[in-house]
């Protein structure tokens, strides 16, 4: 029995390790589970977060979609139907919140629980609109809605005990577009909905190019239609600035547009250099534009030129024949003779030492390379509304 023992005791212990053995394999086996399960539902949670946060996103781009869809929707109205605002005085500065009515705008009235009193229509040529039942017109020319309304309502009264009455202008057509032309870089036709000043016309019209001589002309075509009362409204048709006073900020070469003006930025005249310069080509003539900033601008006289034989061929409205100005510009860059100043159209020729003949002249303006700017188009204005 003694010697069994040993025998039976190690039995044990080998089944005792076995066992424990597969007790450590068992729970590693569920921790890994465990662990598994644990890094699936991480997944599944962070996908199902992703997916939350996809339709999150795409619900709000509809959302935004719907809207940019419905805004030009309930736009496409007044762009049909243009409506500006007539002066300063008559406009609104935030927008059309106080625009006063003229000839050709829309109205709509309507009458709480009593629709056979509604009235749709426009106001005639002489400003006023006729209603339903109403025997004498009602003068609308440069009201506002309210004021309307009130008119309006006192006239149904004589029908109605205390009618409640609503107007809406639907259709802005009393103030033509105004329109900007000229040396500016995107022509076109611009609805004004409030009260526009000239340096935002300009920027709207992409601002002004090098072609421009440095005024501006506007041209008033139709009276200031709603002036307020003591306004002194300006007569004259027809306007200058000067694009430099407007770019110092003086207030009066920054006026306020009004509805049916044309302002065209004054084109500048070209004049061309020829002959031995570095650059020969056209330029665009402006203000106290001479002989020596034109050579200036063109690179300068070239080598082996003779300065004191520069020729001028000046073309005088009327005249047939040419005019030939001979110039000696080495006596103007020495100070002895006052500097020339160039008029539209002009053909400067500075030529060689010992080499100045009509044939050389024709060559040389010949070559001379003329921007494609200078040539206008006659394309038609796009349009524009400035809200």
């Amino acid at each position: 029995m003694v010697i069994n023992r040993p025998c039976s005791l190690f039995i044990s212990q080998d089944i005792l390790i076995e066992r424990a053995r597969k007790f450590l394999a068992a729970n590693a086996r569920d921790e890994l589970i465990v662990r598994q399960n644990r890094f699936f539902e991480v997944k599944a949670m962070k996908a199902t977060t992703s997916l939350f946060l996809l339709l999150v996103i795409l619900g709000a781009t509809v959302a935004l979609r719907a809207q940019g869809t419905a805004a030009p929707a309930q736009s496409s109205a007044p762009t049909a139907q243009p409506a500006p605002i007539s002066s300063s005085s008559s406009m609104d500065i935030q927008g059309i919140r106080n625009y006063l009515l003229g000839p050709g705008d829309t109205i709509s009235v309507r009458v709480f629980a009593q629709p056979d009193f509604n009235w749709d229509g426009e106001v005639d040529s002489d400003g006023n609109i006729r209603i339903f039942f109403v025997d004498t017109p009602i003068a609308a020319r440069c009201k506002s809605e309210q004021d309307l309304q009130k008119a309006i309502s006192t006239a149904y009264s004589r029908y109605l005990r205390n009618p409640q009455v609503s107007v809406r202008i639907t259709g802005h057509n009393s103030r033509q577009p105004a329109v900007i032309h000229g040396a500016v870089y995107t022509p076109q036709r611009i609805q004004m909905m409030r009260a526009v000043h000239l340096n935002e016309l300009l920027a709207v019209a992409g601002g002004i190019t090098e072609r421009s001589n440095g005024t501006i002309e506007v041209l008033h075509t139709q009276e200031v239609m709603c002036p307020e009362p003591g306004e002194v409204v300006d007569a004259a048709p027809l306007h200058y600035y000067k694009v430099a006073d407007l770019l110092t900020g003086r207030a009066e070469a920054n006026p306020v547009i009004r509805p049916g003006d044309i302002v065209r930025a004054i084109e500048a005249e070209p004049v061309y250099i020829t002959g031995n310069v570095v650059a020969p080509q056209g330029l665009y003539l402006r203000e106290q534009f001479t002989l020596t900033r034109a050579l200036a601008m063109v690179g300068g006289a070239g080598p082996n030129s003779d300065l004191s034989r520069v020729t001028i061929i000046r073309q005088k409205p009327g005249d047939s024949e040419p005019q030939i100005v001979k110039v000696n510009y080495s006596a103007i860059k020495k100070g002895q003779q006052p500097d020339v100043h160039l008029q539209p159209y002009d053909v400067v020729n500075v030529p060689r030492e010992g080499e100045l003949t009509p044939a050389g002249i024709l060559k040389s303006l010949i070559r001379t390379v003329i921007p494609a700017t200078m040539q206008s188009t006659g394309a038609m204005l796009p349009y524009r509304i400035i809200y």
